[in-house]
């Protein structure tokens, strides 16, 4: 408990930093800019995997990086979801770090919940670890299955959903989320794209966190993995956000991520696989799908 205290001081620290003293003002955040941060967080995350090493063995390092990996990998399809909500709002990049930002503050709490009833579920009903193994199985399937649909929030049903239910302005009040009119709150355009973007999250969320206990029973090292790739998640949009086109194979390879973990929990009373040996072929897949991905867009 002593280091999950001292780990959420940190986080909360340097969330503080983000917002409050680096991006205190709206600006858009540069390339450059986007490749430091990235860099410092995941220096981070390998540094605190580092002390876990040291402080706890091995076995639960592996199982951080592993945890870390297939969180990481899943972000970049949230860049997807991102990018497509800026575009359909059409925000201004240099209000989209502050939609961001709040948006993983809720992340962060959602994972949280997620993984504390997850753990608790799984420590009242075994049966639930193959339940879970088959909503990844499912998931994986879906996002195949989708790849041949041309991404697009025309006619989304939630977002008119919210249009309809909220009381929302017709334009961007620069980076006001509320705005208070005649005596009557509004909400603006930018609060319908982080509300978006926090339920899209949550359909992540299942996914990141069920994929999660296939690699580790340790709720605390599933948590710490989950926030230290959350947290390069904004960073990672502003690099990725200008090549997200090229990367044409990486639901391919998210998809088959999901089945496999999926299989690896559901037939785990049959077959124990070595988790050295299931990191690599989810890291193999992964990574060959996003070189061949660069190797097809090259012109």
């Amino acid at each position: 408990m002593t280091l999950l205290f001292i780990f959420l001081l940190v986080v909360l620290a340097l969330l503080a930093l983000d917002l409050g003293v680096f991006h205190r003002k709206a600006k858009e955040v540069s390339l450059r800019e986007a490749w430091g941060w990235s860099a410092i967080w995941i220096a981070l995350a390998v540094l605190f995997g580092v002390f876990l090493y040291f402080n706890q063995g091995s076995g639960t390092a592996t199982e951080y990086f592993s945890v870390y990996f297939i969180e990481k990998a899943l972000a970049i399809d949230n860049v997807f979801v991102f990018s497509l909500v800026f575009a359909y709002f059409v925000i201004p990049r240099q209000y989209q770090h502050k939609v961001l930002f709040y948006g993983i503050i809720g992340a962060i709490l959602f994972r949280a919940l997620f993984i504390g009833a997850g753990s608790a579920l799984l420590t009242r009903f075994d049966w639930i670890y193959y339940l879970f193994g088959a909503f990844l199985i499912y998931s994986g399937y879906l996002m195949f299955k989708a790849i041949s649909a041309p991404p697009s929030l025309e006619g989304n049903k939630l977002i008119g959903w919210l249009n309809r239910t909220l009381p929302v302005t017709p334009n961007l009040e620069d980076d006001k989320l509320f705005l208070k009119k005649a005596g009557k709150w509004f909400v603006t355009p930018l609060f319908i794209a982080l509300l978006f973007i926090e339920l899209s999250d949550i359909l992540f969320a299942v996914d990141s966190v069920a994929a999660s206990f296939a690699y580790s029973d340790d709720p605390y090292v599933i948590f710490y993995a989950n926030i230290m790739a959350i947290l390069g998640l904004r960073s990672l949009y502003f690099v990725l956000d200008g090549m997200i086109s090229r990367f044409h194979y990486l639901k391919h390879g998210l998809s088959f991520m999901l089945v496999f973990i999926g299989l690896k929990m559901v037939l785990s009373d049959f077959y124990k696989m070595p988790l050295a040996v299931s990191l690599g072929a989810i890291v193999l897949v992964v990574v060959s799908s996003i070189l061949f991905s660069f190797y097809k867009t090259r012109r």
